[in-house]
């Protein structure tokens, strides 16, 4: 596949799966054996990329996550964003908060016959901890 096709596969999966929640179309763009390696659920394959949205999505029902770079080069697609929303159910043991967050991200995608296949993700979770209050924010100088 090329770069291009590559990049909107990622782009689809972000707009279409995470952002609007259609975790039905899921299988159309996650590939069976999907493996994430920094997002551990109790699941594997197209499961687990279901279990991480909704993660996610249960949290911060409003999520919206914002691609500011997508960069591809073979079978691999790089992501830089960032995503919003507001703390409405728990998240990681932590009740909802009603706080409003912003949190960048960077991943790697890996796109094998079409599908996502593998995913590595870099989240400022201390960035989401302190914008929660779960943890305190360093006082400026």
């Amino acid at each position: 596949m090329s770069t291009e096709t590559n990049k909107a596969i990622v782009r689809r999966v972000f707009n279409e799966l995470v952002n609007n929640g259609n975790l039905g179309a899921a299988a159309e763009f996650i590939g069976p054996n999907y493996v994430n390696h920094n997002i551990p659920v109790p699941a594997t394959g197209l499961e687990a990329f279901k279990m991480a949205v909704m993660m996610f999505r249960t949290a911060f029902p409003d999520i919206a996550v914002v691609l500011e770079d997508v960069v591809a080069e073979g079978d691999k697609v790089v992501t830089r964003g960032y995503f919003t929303g507001t703390h409405q159910g728990d998240f990681n043991g932590i009740p909802a908060t009603g706080r409003s967050i912003k949190a960048a991200y960077i991943d790697v995608w890996r796109i094998e016959n079409g599908k996502a296949a593998e995913n590595w993700v870099q989240l400022d979770m201390m960035g989401i901890l302190q914008q929660l209050g779960a943890i305190p924010t360093p006082a400026q100088p």
